[in-house]
């Protein structure tokens, strides 16, 4: 399993949960649970595609009512947010990396809406829960993996913005490449961009 596939399927799994927690508590059995996406990318984007994957499962299952927003701006996801939970949803996905303070003050002012978003910081009662992509292990094992196979002790990495999440899984990979070749050295880019395929392709 690869990196992506494994970071799908736990983001597959959190999605789920929530929308299954919320189904079996505290809701009308006759009305579906009422969930809002928000993507600051387009949902053909690995990390997003798996979280609308499994939303749009229970959608077609009947379970919820689902709906979403793609390509939201850092500087336009507070209203988003906002505007979801004035619209009356049961349950708000997305990730705020980018916005932690903004969005944690959302969900304060909307007490009644649980929110379920990918974030660098703690879960915050009663109705804020998190994810994250711990999967710096498995990236240290696909280093050791492209220390071993190097012939010009030289590996390429490209990532999308340098924050803690994204440079954990750097370190871990760089960790296990050394471990198998010590004499390894690395070409280190961002392309300032979650989802761009010409630049990340012209980048590496």
């Amino acid at each position: 399993m690869n990196i992506s596939q494994k970071m799908g399927r736990r983001l597959f799994t959190s999605a789920a949960l929530a929308v299954g927690l919320l189904a079996s508590a505290g809701t009308v059995a006759a009305e579906k649970v009422k969930v809002a996406a928000i993507y600051t990318l387009p949902v053909e984007q690995q990390w997003i595609s798996r979280i609308h994957k499994a939303l749009n499962t229970a959608s077609k299952s009947g379970s919820i009512d689902y709906t979403f927003s793609e390509n939201v701006a850092n500087t336009d996801y507070e209203r988003v947010m906002r505007e979801y939970a004035e619209q009356g949803h049961d349950l708000i996905v997305g990730e705020v990396f980018g916005l932690e303070r903004a969005a944690r003050k959302v969900a304060k002012d909307y007490s009644e809406t649980a929110f379920l978003m990918g974030s660098s910081f703690g879960p915050v009662a009663p109705n804020f829960s998190v994810f994250d992509n711990w999967i710096h292990e498995p990236s240290y094992l696909t280093g050791m993996v492209a220390g071993s196979m190097t012939k010009s002790n030289m590996i390429g990495m490209v990532g999308g913005y340098a924050i803690p999440e994204v440079n954990r899984l750097m370190h871990a990979f760089m960790d296990g490449a050394r471990a198998v070749n010590p004499d390894v050295k690395f070409l280190v880019n961002f392309i300032d961009s979650w989802y761009d395929p010409p630049k990340a392709k012209e980048s590496a």
